[in-house]
């Protein structure tokens, strides 16, 4: 028996589209509700998938529905999805949300469209749907390709930002059509089959899409955890397991010639504080040594938080005249940097204590004890002085 298949029809796969993206849409939403994972970026996926579910929903309805709704409603809710996936995406690998650019070209068409007459040849509306979407698309694959390359291999960003730059192409393709082929029917509800693959493909990239953007969101959570276990909870430097571990690097490069200092650093009469003014007030002095002291640090120093009211600095390629000059200028700036706690001021200053890596260094706590006794000897004369101590 010979069973004749039963051809595809644009309704059948706009159907299985759109329960695609309302599952979606529910998924995202109880991640950010239910699992508070990158509740920001879910939500906005789930926005997402929500706003091109209704529209492709209305879309179905031409003819049937009024034509503000199965039209223009159809057409700007699914650039507003756009508009909000392209906001929403760069939140995933930098955490912020790039709504300007959507906003500046949502409007526009939105308002361009309303003055359409949505009746007989409509390849101009066509045009401004799917140019808009297209541009959309494909800025969201750009800026999170660029965010990606800054983080993860150049093979990496591309695999994780394909599924968008494919998506750009598919848009594309029907704005093509409608320029190259005015006589076709460039509606999506059509049954040519350019529509047909286009629709398929459609199905396709939006399971890749959201499976692409559950694995970002899932690496975003994974470099959070990774940072939590790097650095220390008040101040955000990096914490004394960090550290150990960079200045370990540092001095493994000691044998091939590369000197490096530690800039050991004590904050003053810390206890005086905390019984005077309480232990709020010391968290808070902490955080506003941290915020004089980075600025005096460039890209490749390491800056960590020993415990207390305890830090320390990692100078590469510095010897102990540089770090001198370092210290005395956190020590100044400290110095002459205010600290104010609900209404009260207090005097912030440190003794700083340095060492430069020798080649006979046997290991990096040698350096690292060298210059905590020359921290504790800054604090015998006085503090608030920079102190060396020669190996």
């Amino acid at each position: 028996m010979i069973i004749a298949s039963t051809p595809t029809h644009a309704v059948t796969l706009l159907t299985a589209i759109v329960l695609v993206f309302a599952v979606a849409s529910l998924f995202w939403w109880v991640m950010a509700q239910g699992a508070r994972l990158a509740p920001r970026a879910s939500m906005g996926l789930a926005l997402v998938n929500a706003l091109l579910a209704a529209s492709l929903a209305l879309h179905s309805l031409r003819g049937e529905a009024p034509h503000w709704m199965s039209y223009w409603a159809s057409d700007v809710l699914s650039i507003a999805a756009l508009g909000v996936l392209r906001a929403v995406m760069p939140t995933l690998v930098r955490g912020r949300l790039a709504w300007r650019s959507a906003l500046a070209l949502l409007l526009p068409a939105a308002a361009l469209l309303g003055a359409l007459p949505y009746s007989g040849d409509m390849r101009t509306e066509t045009r401004v749907v799917f140019a808009s979407l297209s541009t959309l698309s494909l800025m969201s694959a750009l800026d999170t390709w660029r965010a990606l390359r800054q983080r993860v291999s150049l093979a990496m960003s591309l695999l994780l930002s394909g599924p968008l730059f494919v998506i750009s192409v598919l848009l594309l393709g029907r704005l093509i059509e409608s320029l190259v082929l005015p006589g076709n029917n460039t509606d999506i509800l059509g049954s040519g089959d350019f529509n047909i693959a286009w629709l398929w493909s459609m199905l396709a990239m939006n399971l890749v899409l959201n499976t692409t953007m559950a694995f970002l969101i899932l690496a975003k959570l994974i470099r959070r955890i990774q940072r939590l276990t790097r650095h220390d909870p008040l101040t955000d430097v990096l914490n004394r397991r960090a550290l150990s571990e960079a200045i370990d690097t540092e001095h493994a490069r000691l044998q091939r010639g590369k000197p490096y200092a530690l800039v050991m650093i004590d904050m003053d009469r810390f206890k005086q504080l905390n019984d005077s003014l309480g232990h709020a007030a010391g968290d808070a002095a902490l955080q506003r040594l941290v915020e004089v002291l980075k600025p005096c640090v460039r890209e490749v120093d390491a800056l960590g938080r020993l415990g207390g009211e305890e830090f320390c600095v990692l100078l590469p390629l510095t010897d102990i005249a540089g770090a001198a000059l370092v210290a005395e200028r956190m020590r100044l700036n400290l110095e002459e940097s205010e600290f104010l706690w609900q209404g009260q001021s207090w005097p912030l200053t440190a003794s700083f204590g340095i060492a430069e890596a020798e080649p006979g260094d046997i290991s990096a706590d040698a350096v690292l004890s060298r210059a905590d006794r020359a921290m504790y000897r800054a604090k015998a004369q006085g503090r608030n002085v920079v102190q060396a101590l020669d190996a």
